[in-house]
């Protein structure tokens, strides 16, 4: 009896870490999610993780907990919010953007991380390559320069005068960074002059609102950055003041009052990226998950800013736009 039981005993041991793994899986999971925005900015983005998490079994309250922090647009609180995360035990980190993934990377190297809507992952050493990340980090990229061109297309379609665009950009973060040295590419194959509006923080956003802009300036470009998007009323606004055709890369640009937004389905992602946690939380290697592109694309026109304006949309606009605010 007793060389049964000892028997048992080994058995039962040799199999405890397979069970761990499959409680986990299967059981309970924490996870941090570190937001450079505030709540409301970055509300739908939210909502669309949680249902694509639900439609994975993932329920809130019985087999998931969730903690979220925000850095509500200043980016020097995000590596204190990772290690408050870290402190947690969380079993996997949801990192938002580029400054919050790299300020992710830098915490941890062990924990696992989904990153959703970086720039370029590679460029910015957040992983290895995109078919094999390598490391404890995967996830979704928004990288796609060649949207840039498109966005000044479109500013040019809408004032097709135009010579001179005011680009809103943020030097201190790498994807906005990225997308002004793209721009100015593109600006120069469509013959546009570019004047640099740069703002790291709230004062620096300030003096550009309170500054004057050269009357040649006939359009607004805004570069993507977690200050600039936790302020997209202000910047609409200054857009209105100054008469500017405006474009941003997100959706809720225009829903705000800006001309128009063409970029990504950033829902979409954060969606998609419900699936990678999925996978991880079940045992995948987030070494092993390559990083994914933007499959669905959006853009909005607000007509009711082109009319005060004195602008007309273009029919070829109106036809491929997702979203019209009237």
């Amino acid at each position: 009896m007793r060389r049964r039981c000892a028997l048992a005993a080994i058995v039962i041991a040799a199999a405890m870490p397979f069970a761990a793994r499959g409680q986990r899986a299967g059981g309970f999971a924490h996870i941090g999610v570190l937001c450079p925005f505030s709540p409301a900015d970055s509300d739908a983005w939210h909502k669309a993780f949680r249902q694509g998490m639900r439609e994975l079994g993932w329920v809130e309250g019985s087999n998931l907990a969730i903690e979220m922090r925000f850095a509500n647009g200043d980016a020097s609180r995000l590596p204190g919010l990772a290690a408050e995360l870290l402190s947690l035990k969380v079993d996997l980190m949801v990192a938002e953007v580029t400054e919050a993934s790299e300020a992710a990377r830098r915490a941890t190297s062990t924990v696992p991380i989904v990153m959703v809507a970086v720039g370029d992952p590679v460029a910015n050493g957040l992983v290895a390559s995109l078919a094999r990340p390598g490391g404890n980090i995967t996830g979704f990229s928004q990288n796609l320069l060649e949207t840039i061109g498109k966005r000044l297309q479109m500013l040019k379609l809408m004032v097709p005068e135009l010579t001179d665009v005011a680009a809103l950009w943020n030097p201190d973060d790498t994807n906005s960074a990225s997308n002004w040295r793209e721009l100015q590419t593109s600006a120069a194959h469509l013959g546009l002059r570019l004047k640099s509006l740069e703002a790291r923080n709230d004062v620096e956003l300030r003096k550009v609102f309170d500054a004057g802009l050269e009357s040649s300036v006939g359009a607004l470009y805004v570069a993507p950055a977690p200050l600039l998007v936790t302020n997209l009323a202000r910047i609409a606004g200054f857009a209105a003041k100054n008469r500017l055709a405006s474009i941003f890369h997100l959706s809720e640009f225009a829903q705000s009052g800006g001309l128009l937004a063409y970029g990504p389905d950033r829902s979409d992602l954060f969606r998609r990226a419900a699936s990678y946690v999925d996978k991880i939380l079940k045992g995948a290697k987030p070494a092993d998950l390559p990083v994914e592109q933007p499959t669905k694309f959006e853009l909005a026109v607000n007509l009711r800013t082109a009319k005060a304006l004195g602008l007309a949309v273009p029919p070829l606009l109106l036809a491929q736009a997702d979203e019209v605010i009237e």
